[in-house]
Order: structure tokens, then sequence, then C-alpha cells
């Protein structure tokens, strides 16, 4: 066989070898998106409350003397809370345990923090006390109600010892009745414990009406027959003949025994009825009560948020429409730097937000404010994976000579993998810190970010891929080079190969200039101080929506002679107002909503958020753990990526971004709150990017000039990977500030906070981070050889020397 048919066959099988694979990544592709499609089309995606509106309550379970509040009894809290919950007929409600003390409830449709607390029920223990006597003390009245007799249904028993230490333990107390008289209890009897079950019933043979059957478990029975036995023994009419049913410090039920229990007898057989005057919604009123109340521990409120639907509305309106106007922004920008190949990238985004939303709805997760925040703004990050492709493939085409379009797209991909694939998994561990760390809609933020990079990675890799070398094998395209986008190199790579600067020449001087907006941006935090939002410090936080526009500053006037003076006041919009103060009763936030409304005419409470300062104080403690394992975490995964220099450097420049952007809130006044941190730790993995682009290029030339003076190479490395800088950078800033300008309230200290991150972490990479890689470099190359008299540094480049530039472009630069 001739060498030409030896070559012709070579060239046939790359062919057809390259024909077989695209038609897989195509079936591969098509399998996806249809199953995407089957998933959005029959699972619609949960929204958070601050998007359809209601009240979230977070719950924390409080040790007692007698039985620990672990992960077993939280989980007993959460299924005794969900009965109840259920029992009152709230619709779509949730209720989960968050950690081993923790139980998160959401209620849409509840927009009253009274009203979500009452549909709780009360959530202390339930307990059963002996009535000692009359008190000679005025309680506040409880609930009203006749009182009520205990009859008999079964059998004599004793009581058992561990009622008898129960009581011991629990001393006296004084609580008024049903109809606020103030009666002395003994110590608890029986706790929720012993309850096994309660059930409304009518009795329609006897003649009583409706009555509450109680059920108790074994230990239970005896003590419930030895304390009502100990009641009997008292004349009827006598208070001591009572027994005083409790929760929530309140006495619930406070029957006498039926005379025909004998003295020491008591009531035994494992349940008893409550009867009285009930109709049918008291009685299973006081049934939910007695059975839903029998928590294992008693919990503690730490955290109360509450959504109007008009805010949740307008929510979603302003993140759709960012979407969209940022997505078609997006969309045109790429598609008039990389025509045909940008219009098709520009569809593989569109699968991108379809597969995105597909993966939401399966895994059952929750879509939140900061969620669809991180969904806007993961659109912007998956163009860089395009970008990255196409600008490998234009230095491809330009550099190698290749006269075929996809062969230039196929080395594209194969030489962008290695920076898309280090890019993502930085600003995945970024999100997975979010996750694990995070609480509430920040954890929400985290998800939605993680499944985002792994979509764009999913569009940018196979979708893209397979549109792309589709497209560029076919003939009309074949014909006309220039329509697909990658085969000029670029007006900014143009320009800098006419210019050709040397950046590195003096990485000091960058340094300096760094240091200088370092301590700029810092000095802030020292000078105005951080504001921290209540997530960080418990309190309160209350927005209203008034008729009229009020003046922040006649609003805490009002606010001071109506007896709250440390409430910080700040207008919203037109016609809203933010007041933040420490904890507040509901009886205080009834007050401050009467100062309000007296300024602003008809007031609507649009949200109402309450955080322990418990609370408080682990989000405070939280989020520097996740800032400091987000850069520990860059530190490890980029030194063992690349070398310890390279990631000491992107750290170095991480930690420069975190400085500039707590201190540009600082000097702006603006909060740092929960969606401030997503933000942050978004920036931390967003930033870093860039250096990981930039630092894979240098060292692929490493590997490929091991001559050249470091240095030398970082700026051949920086020219080379500004195009793409450039473009990613404009297309996440067209996303943030449609984000920025079409949203309100906190997406919009989101969007600004994200877009300081996106230019500070630009010019970082390359000013900061590029600079200081040099200065290592060059401090460990001076370790290594030690300089000696009379002899030149051998990483030094000679004065005036200079490489032709035909032999820099052999070696890849374009």
């Amino acid at each position: 066989m001739s060498k030409r048919s030896r070559g012709r066959s070579r060239s046939q099988s790359r062919s057809r070898s390259r024909s077989d694979g695209l038609r897989i990544r195509a079936l591969i592709a098509l399998a996806v998106l249809a199953v995407a499609v089957g998933i959005a089309v029959t699972m619609p995606i949960r929204l958070g409350l601050d998007l359809r509106g209601g009240t979230q309550i977070v719950l924390e379970t409080r040790s007692t003397p007698t039985t620990d509040a672990d992960a077993e009894a939280t989980d007993r809290t959460v299924e005794v809370l969900r009965g109840r919950i259920d029992a009152l007929g709230v619709a779509e409600p949730t209720i989960v345990r968050s950690g081993d003390h923790r139980v998160v409830v959401e209620l849409p449709g509840v927009q009253d923090p009274q009203q979500a607390a009452d549909v709780l029920g009360r959530t202390a223990q339930l307990t059963v006390h002996s009535v000692l006597g009359p008190a000679e003390v005025t309680g506040k009245p409880g609930d009203t109600g006749a009182e009520k007799e205990a009859g008999n249904p079964g059998k004599a028993g004793e009581a058992g010892e561990a009622g008898k230490a129960d009581s011991d333990r629990s001393g006296e107390r004084v609580l008024p009745d049903e109809s606020g008289r103030p009666l002395r209890l003994d110590g608890a009897a029986l706790t929720g414990q012993d309850v096994k079950g309660a059930d409304a019933r009518f009795d329609q043979q006897g003649g009583a009406g409706w009555h509450v059957t109680v059920d108790f478990e074994d230990a239970g029975s005896d003590r419930w027959a030895r304390v009502t036995g100990e009641a009997a023994c008292h004349p009827a009419g006598d208070d001591r003949r009572r027994i005083a049913i409790v929760l929530d410090d309140k006495i619930i039920s406070s029957p006498q025994v039926d005379p025909s229990v004998a003295c020491g007898a008591g009531i035994s057989g494992g349940s008893t009825r409550i009867t009285g005057s009930f109709d049918d919604a008291e009685a299973r009123e006081l049934a939910l009560l007695v059975e839903g109340g029998a928590l294992p521990v008693p919990v503690e409120t730490v955290e109360q948020r509450t959504i109007g639907a008009t805010l949740g509305d307008e929510a979603i309106s302003a993140g759709t429409w960012a979407a969209v106007v940022g997505t078609a922004l997006t969309a045109l920008f790429i598609i008039a730097v990389y025509r045909l190949m940008g219009a098709l990238a520009a569809v593989a985004l569109l699968c991108y937000g379809l597969i995105s939303y597909a993966a939401l709805a399966a895994i059952g997760a929750t879509l939140t404010l900061p969620g669809l925040a991180g969904f806007v703004l993961a659109i912007g990050m998956a163009v860089d994976a395009n970008v990255l492709v196409f600008e490998r493939a234009r230095e491809e085409q330009a550099a190698r000579g290749r006269p075929s379009t996809r062969s230039a797209l196929t080395a594209g991909f194969r030489s962008a993998f290695s920076a898309i694939a280090d890019s993502n998994i930085t600003t995945l561990i970024a999100a997975a810190l979010l996750f694990f760390l995070a609480s509430g809609p920040v954890k929400g933020f985290g998800v939605t970010l993680g499944i985002g990079v792994l979509a764009s990675m999913v569009s940018a890799l196979l979708i893209t891929r397979v549109l792309t070398e589709f497209a560029a094998s076919r003939p009309s395209v074949l014909r006309r080079p220039r329509l697909t986008g990658i085969a000029g190199t670029g007006p900014v790579r143009d320009a800098l190969l006419r210019r050709d600067p040397f950046l590195m020449r003096r990485p000091r001087r960058w340094l300096a200039a760094s240091g200088a907006v370092l301590v700029l941006a810092g000095s802030g935090v020292l000078a105005r101080g951080l504001d921290f939002g209540i997530e960080f410090t418990g309190g309160r936080l209350i927005e209203y929506s008034t008729a009229t526009e009020v003046d922040p500053e006649r609003a805490r006037t009002a606010l001071a002679e109506a007896g709250f003076p440390r409430a910080v006041v700040q207008s919203s919009g037109d016609h809203g107002l933010t007041v933040r103060t420490e904890e507040l009763t509901d009886d205080e936030a009834a007050a401050v909503t009467g100062a309000v409304g007296a300024l602003g005419g008809d007031t609507v409470k649009v949200r109402d958020e309450l955080i322990g300062p418990s609370l408080g104080e682990e989000l405070r403690r939280d989020a520097l753990i996740a800032l400091g394992l987000a850069l520990g975490a860059q530190l490890l995964y980029l030194a063992a990526r690349f070398r310890l220099l390279f990631g000491t450097a992107a750290v170095g420049a991480l930690a420069h971004d975190v400085v500039v952007l707590v201190g540009v809130f600082a000097w702006l006044g603006k909060p740092i709150d929960g969606v401030f941190l997503a933000a942050l730790l978004t920036v931390v993995g967003y930033s870093v990017n860039d250096s990981v682009v930039l630092f894979d290029r240098v060292r692929e030339l490493l590997g490929k000039d091991r001559g050249t003076p470091f240095a030398r190479l970082a700026n051949r490395a920086i020219l080379q990977t500004l195009p793409r800088t450039v473009n990613t950078g404009t297309g996440a800033v067209l996303i943030l500030a449609a984000l920025a300008v079409l949203a309100e309230g906190s997406l919009t200290d989101f969007a600004l906070a994200l877009l300081i991150g996106v230019v500070v972490g630009t010019y970082s990479s390359v000013f900061t981070a590029a600079p200081l890689a040099v200065e290592l470099h060059g401090r460990a190359a001076g370790r290594r050889t030690p300089r000696r008299a009379g002899r030149a540094d051998p990483t030094a480049e000679k004065p005036g020397s200079r490489r032709p530039r035909r032999q820099e472009v052999s070696q890849g630069e374009v």
C-alpha cells in the first residue's frame, strides 16, 4: 500500500471515529433532554415561603432533668407536631428535623406570626397534676370552659414509683384554672410520654354529649390510678378532688374525679374519659391538645419568618424578568462575539436552564429567594465553559493552521477540559460548604448553585459540543469559515498581539496597588463598622408597605416615643419601611405596627422575622467557619492540582477579594446578612475561576518551555487567557446588572455584592494572583540557587532581550 493510500485510510478512520463519537454524544444529549422535559412537565418545583408567602418557624428542643434532647427525642417531637399541624388543616405544611436539636416548620399561606403560633399549638410538655387547693395569688385567666368530670371506665390499680419521683423533682406551682381562679398544683404526676392518644367522641346512648377519651401507656395507667385515687379521698366540690391537665403553663382542663371512685382505688384500666358541656369543636380541640401536646421534650422558638404573598410575587416577578433579560443580553453578546458557535451556545444555555430546573424538581429541592438568584447567576457562569472552548479553538486554528473547524473545536474541547473541570470544582467546593454549614435560604442557595454548576458542565461539554461539531461538519459552514466565529482571533487578542505588553515586568507595583485597594476598602470596617443583620445579632425585623411614603427619621422619632429608642429604621422602595429591633413580644410588635400605621396610613406587614440570640451567635460562628474552610479547601485543591505556589497565590487573591467586598459593604452601610454570606462564598468560588484558568495556562507553558523566565511565561499566560476573562466577565456582568436593576430589596444587595466580586475577582486574578506567583517563584528560586558574586540569575531575563514572535507562536501563543 502506498504512503498516500495509508494516509487516506488513517484520515477516513479518524473521520469515522469522530462521527461515531458524535452520534453517541448526540444520543446521550437527547436522552438527558428527554428526561429533563419529562421531569419538568410532571414534577413542578416547590417554592420557598419567601417566594409564595407564609411563615417559617424554627423550634429548638431543650433537655429536661429526665430526658435528653437528642436526635431521637427531636424525631419524636417532629411526629407529634406533624400530627398537630395536619389535624388543623394547614395546606401543604412542611416539618423536618434540622440537626439534632432543631425542627423547621413551614406553613404556606399563614402570614400572621400569632396565627402561626396558634397553628403550632402550645409546644411545651403536657403534664398532669394533683390539685392541692386554691391559691391566694391572682393569676392571669386561662382558657374559658365549664368544669368537667372524669368517669370511671375501668378497675383499680396501684401507682408506680417513677410517678412519685417525677412529682418530687418537679415541685409545686400555681396556675389559674379555666375560669381564671388560681390553684396550687402538686408536682407533675404524669407527662406527655405517658399519654398514648386522645379522641373526641359523642355519647348518643348515655346522653352525656361530647367527651374526650384519653388512653395511657402502661406506666401512665398506674400513675393515673394513683393520682385519681388520692384525689378521690376528698369530698365532692373540694378543689383537691380535681386533676389539672397543664400544657404550655396553662391549665387546659381540670376535671373532678367522679363520686363513684373510691378513695385509694383510683381510675385504672389504661384509659379515662373527660366529660362536660363540650361542643364538637371544643372536644376536638381538647383531644388535639392532649394528644398533640405529648412532646417528649419542651421546645423553644429560635427563629420565625413571615413573608407576605405580595412580596413573594414581586420577588418571583423580579427574578423571572432578571433571568429573561439577563439571558437574552448574554445570548446576544456571545452571538455577536462567536456568531454561529455563539448562537448554538445560546441554545445550549436554554437546555442548561431546563436541566437545572428538572434537577431541582427531581431531588425535591425548594427554590428560595437566594436560590433564585443562584439560578440566575449560574446562567452567567455557564457561559464560561463555552467561552473557554471557543477561545481555545481560535488558538488552535490560528496557531496550528488547522483547515477544519471541526478539528479545531475538538482540540478546543480537549484543551479546555482541565480548566473547565478545575474552575467548576472550586465553585462546587463553595456550594458544598454552603449546603453543609449554612441553614435556611442560604443552604437552598448552595443546592441551587451546585446543581447549576453541574448542569453547566453538561450543557457545555455535551450539548454545546454536539451542536457545534454537527454544524461545523456541514458543507455550507465549511465553505464559509468566518461564519463560525472561531476562524479569526478576535479583536481583544488582535489588540494584545499588536501591543504585546509585558505586564509582569514589575510585579511589586501591582502588588502595591492591590495592597492600597485592600487598605482603602478594609478601613471601612474600622471606620464605619459592620452592620450585621438580625441573622447574626438576633432580634426582630418587620417590613411594612404603607399607603403613603414615610420619612425614616419621622418613623424613628415615633418609635422612640412609643418606647423603642434603639429601633433601626430604613426605607425600602417608595412605600416600604423596614424596622429592626431587639427581640419583641407580639404585643410590642403590634405597638410598632401601630406607630408606623399612624404615619403611613393603611399599613400592611409584608415581612416579619424573629431570630433568637443563640441562633444569631451560632450563625456568626458558622459564617466564619464556612469562610475559613472555603479558603483552606481552595488552597488544598489548588496545591494538589497545580503547585503549592499557585495555590498560595490564588488563595491570597481570594483573601484580597473577601476583604475588599466586606470593606465596600461597610463603606456603603449595607447589611451583612445571610444573603450577603451567600454572595461572599459565591465570590470565593467564582473569583478563583480566573486564577485557575490562568495557572492552568502557566502550567501548560511550563511543560513546553523550561528555559523562559517565569515572569515572561506568566505574562504570556495572561495575554492568552485575557480574551476569555473579558468575555466571561462581560457575560456575568450582564446577568448581574439585570438582577440589580430589575430586582428589589435583598436581591439588589445580592447582585451588588456579586458585581463587586466579579470586578474585583477579575482584577485580582491578573494583577494580584499572577504578580504574587511571580514573587513567590522568585523567592523560591533564590533559595534553591543562592547567587554568587558576579554570577547572573538564570531565571532573569537579559536586558533588551526579546524572543522572536514567530518562536512564541510556535509554543502556542497567538
